[in-house]
């Protein structure tokens, strides 16, 4: 049997739920006739943008839709498996041929922001010159690092993620349909959890559906997902606004103790605060999207504790010799104000050093690293990667990606001094009074 999600996948634009922004409006062209040679679906994942590109693949063609349909004239291309010059080369040889059966030859590229420079620039040249029997429909998830030159060629449609309520009426209604008997308290958990996305919905409704041959409650959902009833998220979330760290550790330790993930936790205290937020409550915004594998638990412990140590452990935590050259400080340098320092994020880096260079970025996929007082410090896994990195020109494309931050590259044989010694852990070792283990993640309790 299929999935629900198969099953209740959209074939015509008029059974688009939640996307009327994009779906009228191509349904006016449609009916109008004019075509246009490129599309640009840009949105989070799950909001339908795949599943709308194939729908209008088939209706400008004329063809019936089916999950199975395998016509000749509509070629998906997946970006981040087919994203090289030669992909593309390719897909411009084959673009001339005339279609087959219907009027057009349509290509849908999915995660077209995964594609080269240099692919990019291939599939420009088809773009400014297309073929009078060629669309291209790309989708993305990332509009930002789609060239503008592409985007300027093509029509954007920007879709969006779904409320709970619209999400909660299609549940409803598939409910009935499917007859599951569910609570509407059960179906608001599931619409909540499903973050916008109509696929995520069905697919959780699917697996719960298997829970009870009576009626599904709300305390099944929860247990089922591992989520924390909500008293349990304001007991912690109260001990976090009264600074009381015996509260915090307890109210967590139960509710890492009953299986949820720190994880989940994270998200679950995230929601809550979004919709009812505190001035004090909103630091934590900034603190629970780091809690994340390895460590996860610590770094949750971390972000709950009073961050606000007392003098004395101040005192104590400071050498005397640092002591005495900080009393050696002129009093002009040192009543200036200190300069934030921008936190050096990774991703963001390969980004920038894969526009300049993707062989640099082909590198940086053998390499492992680590920020130590504002400095990057790369450790090649191999002596080439060493070599090539080194060179004075693969130094000035690091450079430039970092915006100023120093870079050190190590000898292929260093081995990063955070897997010798992991300074949060040793942190949430002093708080809990007792050894925590490396071990990858393991509870801090």
């Amino acid at each position: 049997m299929k999935s629900l999600y198969r099953r209740y996948r959209p074939r015509t634009l008029n059974e688009v739920v939640g996307q009327e922004q994009v779906t009228l409006t191509l349904q006016k062209s449609l009916e109008q006739g004019k075509i246009s040679h490129a599309y640009l679906f840009v949105g989070p994942r799950g909001c339908g943008k795949t599943s709308v590109a194939r729908i209008l693949a088939h209706q400008i063609n004329d063809f019936d839709y089916e999950l199975e349909d395998d016509y000749v004239d509509i070629i998906e291309i997946d970006g981040a498996s087919n994203r090289g010059i030669d992909n593309i080369r390719d897909l411009r040889e084959k673009v001339m041929i005339a279609p087959t059966m219907g009027k057009y030859k349509v290509y849908i590229i999915d995660e077209v922001h995964m594609l080269t420079k240099e692919a990019f620039n291939a599939l420009l040249k088809t773009l400014e010159e297309p073929p009078e029997h060629a669309v291209f429909i790309m989708a993305t998830t990332d509009a930002y690092k789609v060239p503008v030159t592409i985007t300027s060629r093509s029509q954007t449609y920007t879709f969006k993620l779904a409320s709970v309520e619209t999400i909660f009426e299609f549940l409803s209604d598939i409910a009935n349909k499917e007859n599951i008997a569910i609570d509407d308290d059960a179906l608001a958990i599931i619409a909540k959890r499903s973050g916008g996305s109509f696929r995520d919905a069905l697919s959780l409704l699917d697996q719960l559906s298997t829970l009870s041959e009576k009626r599904i409650t709300k305390e099944m959902v929860v247990a089922a997902m591992g989520l924390p009833q909500d008293e349990k998220i304001a007991e912690l979330l109260l001990a976090y606004l009264d600074g009381n760290a015996t509260k915090i550790t307890g109210a967590l330790k139960d509710l890492l103790s009953s299986g949820i993930k720190a994880e989940t936790l994270s998200e679950e205290l995230i929601t809550s605060i979004v919709a009812d937020p505190k001035a004090e409550l909103v630091p934590l915004l900034a603190k629970l999207p780091e809690v994340k594998a390895p460590f996860a638990e610590a770094r949750l412990l971390v972000a709950l504790l009073p961050q606000s140590p007392t003098k004395s452990v101040v005192q104590r935590s400071v050498p005397k010799q640092m002591e005495t050259k900080q009393a050696e400080i002129p009093k002009q340098i040192a009543s200036k104000p200190v300069v934030a320092v921008t936190p050096f994020n990774w991703s963001d880096f390969l980004d920038k050093v894969r526009d300049l260079s993707e062989a640099v970025y082909s590198q940086l996929a053998k390499v492992k690293y680590e920020i130590i007082n504002g400095v990057l410090h790369i450790y090649p896994l191999k002596k080439i990667t060493k070599t090539i990195l080194s060179k004075e020109n693969n130094k000035r494309i690091l450079a430039q990606a970092t915006n100023g931050v120093e870079i050190i590259i190590h000898e292929a044989n260093e081995t990063p001094t955070s897997s010798k010694k992991d300074e949060t852990l040793s942190k949430i070792s002093d708080i809990m009074g007792g050894e925590v283990q490396n071990d990858g993640g393991g509870s801090p309790f």
